[in-house]
């Protein structure tokens, strides 16, 4: 990175324009050759767009882009591959009726002289880029029976099926589980071994530090500093990305909750693999009102599945008892569920919690249209408007209007529209499902204090997130599944129990034994070890067939959709 060779890219004086905002102004960024460039920046600060230029989404832009210090024009994707710049998008960009391997090949298939695909050369090319990201899945598999983190990987193997030498990963860890995370840090200094640049977005300033080599922050569409990352902090990026000084991103209370009835009480959860997803294998949990649970564990653990099993989403093909405010619960759908107080911020909120071509109020307002409804079943709407406007007001939402398209939202507005849909259900017991993915740090700390805030209100949070130390940091006690059992519990009080700490939940997380009959104990199998991570139980012969709706049919579907889970 200090020789006199041009650099890999570079890009000058870029500006970009949409109607009515100025989404960038002369921004510069500069990538060398086996260099990791770190952008930085809250939602809405042009990180996306001025990607989206590299990768010639926006053909109309002012400046320059050099390319081994020779200028080149990017008017389309097929531009930036010919230059060799590929772009993993936050949205992921695949096709869920697909194979895998069509997915990673999709527009590149091999074919022979007479023009048909060599499926088998694919499959095989497919197997061997997953496997280097330490994935086993069927490259015939539908992409619609994959989970998100798995599509999130399985992108990164599209991308590095190309010959890349500029890399543009836009959140690539959002959905993956520490143990994931590493693998595929792994398959970047890979990467920059062989000499590609990787710029890298990311709003877990944890891992910049292992990753990154340098930092470009933006703010408001204008670059606010350049720093080497080993000169720099954390402290000072954030000030560089919200122009403030932070409040404390954890705020949650240092005491834990005090014991008090559950609010909900689960004993022997079982539900059978879905679609080729996780079993999970008589879970036993309570959460308490002001209590906020969190679920941690690896891809595939169950994480989700506990989730949506509690919202009705897979009907009574989940089994067990359970007890909601001291009455019998059966989770038979989502529409029940919302009547009996429960509400789901989903992990997918693209394609489970909004409809994206209709406008922010229509989304934010339909799980609860109850509320403003008239006797002829009409909708009152200047209530709707008022009780939209001030949750999004609440939740600090960045939007021209109530009116504009959710789909036109940076994606960390479009998850806070998804938790104003929620809140305006008025949940006893909120199930959050990665409710910080692809949120920048100081919209992360406005979650986290509103999280606080429910809590202290009696609201009780069971919560998932692959971010142990969101789970630490804000959690009265963290449950930890394996393979779709609970294999330890940990609290924020010494005197409750076994305290939570990074090693102790990657531990749990990765044992072969439960421990559900013995939740005050956070001993795991110490034969069992984390020698090798399975990230899916059931290895790849699970995945074959299945339904890829875990809803089970077209009933519970629309009434998912319509609940926001």
């Amino acid at each position: 990175m200090t020789s006199s060779a041009p650099p890999l890219l570079a890009m000058r004086g870029i500006a970009k324009s949409f109607p009515g905002v100025r989404a960038l102004s002369g921004v510069d960024l500069t990538v060398h050759a086996g260099e990791v460039v770190a952008l930085l920046g809250e939602n809405g600060a042009g990180k996306s767009t001025l990607m989206n230029i590299l990768a010639g989404v926006h053909a109309d832009y002012e400046g320059s882009i050099l390319r081994d210090g020779e200028p080149v024009s990017l008017h389309s994707p097929r531009d930036a591959a010919q230059h060799g710049i590929a772009m993993i998008h936050q949205e992921l960009n695949l096709v869920p009726e697909l194979s895998v391997a069509e997915n990673v090949f999709l527009g590149r298939e091999p074919t022979t002289a007479r023009g048909t695909v060599r499926r088998r050369e694919m499959e095989e090319r497919t197997t061997r880029l997953l496997a280097g990201l330490g994935l086993d899945l069927p490259p015939r598999l539908a992409l619609k029976h994959c989970q998100i983190a798995e599509r999130q990987l399985i992108e990164v193997a599209k991308a590095l099926s190309l010959d890349v030498r500029i890399l543009v990963m836009d959140e690539p860890t959002s959905a993956l589980a520490d143990a994931e995370v590493r693998r595929l840090h792994a398959v970047i200094r890979g990467l920059t071994a062989r000499g590609v640049g990787v710029v890298y977005i990311s709003h877990r300033l944890e891992e910049l530090a292992e990753i990154a080599d340098s930092v470009t922050v933006l703010r408001d569409g204008v670059c606010t500093g350049r720093r080497a990352m080993a000169e720099t902090s954390r402290a000072e990026l954030v000030r560089l990305m919200v122009g403030r000084p932070l409040d404390e991103l954890y705020p949650r209370r240092p005491g834990q909750a005090p014991a008090a009835p559950p609010r909900l009480s689960v004993r022997g959860l079982r539900l059978p693999s879905v679609g080729g997803g996780p079993a999970l294998h008589g879970i036993d949990l309570t959460v308490a009102p002001g209590e906020i649970v969190g679920l941690a564990g690896l891809m595939g653990a169950g994480r989700t599945e506990v989730l949506q099993s509690l919202f009705g989403h897979y009907g009574a093909r989940a089994s067990g008892e359970f007890t909601l405010d001291g009455r019998a619960y059966r989770p038979r759908s989502p529409g029940q569920a919302i009547r009996r107080g429960l509400a789901l911020v989903a992990e997918d909120r693209k394609a489970q919690s909004l409809v994206l071509g209709n406008t922010v109020r229509f989304n934010a307002s339909l799980a609860a249209l109850g509320r403003f409804g008239t006797p002829w079943r009409t909708v009152r709407r200047r209530r709707e408007a008022a009780a939209v406007r001030g949750q999004l007001d609440a939740l600090a939402v960045r939007t021209p209007g109530m009116e504009v398209p959710a789909g036109q939202l940076s994606g960390g507005n479009q998850q806070k529209v998804v938790l104003a849909k929620c809140l305006l259900t008025e949940p006893g017991l909120l199930l959050m499902d990665e409710p910080t993915r692809g949120i920048d740090i100081g919209a992360k700390a406005q979650i986290h204090t509103l999280m606080d805030r429910l809590a202290q209100q009696g609201t009780a949070i069971l919560a998932v997130s692959s971010e142990l130390p969101e789970l630490i940091g804000m959690c009265d006690r963290i449950l930890v599944l394996c393979e779709g059992r609970l294999t330890g519990e940990f609290h924020r009080d010494p005197a409750r129990g076994p305290v939570a700490d990074e090693e102790s939940l990657l531990t749990a997380a990765m044992a072969r034994r439960t421990v559900a009959d013995a939740p005050k104990t956070a001993v795991v199998d110490p034969g069992a070890g984390p020698a090798v991570p399975a990230p899916r139980a059931g290895g790849p012969t699970s995945r074959a067939g299945g339904t890829g709706d875990p809803g089970g049919g077209p009933g519970e579907a629309n009434e998912d959709e319509e609940s926001g889970a």
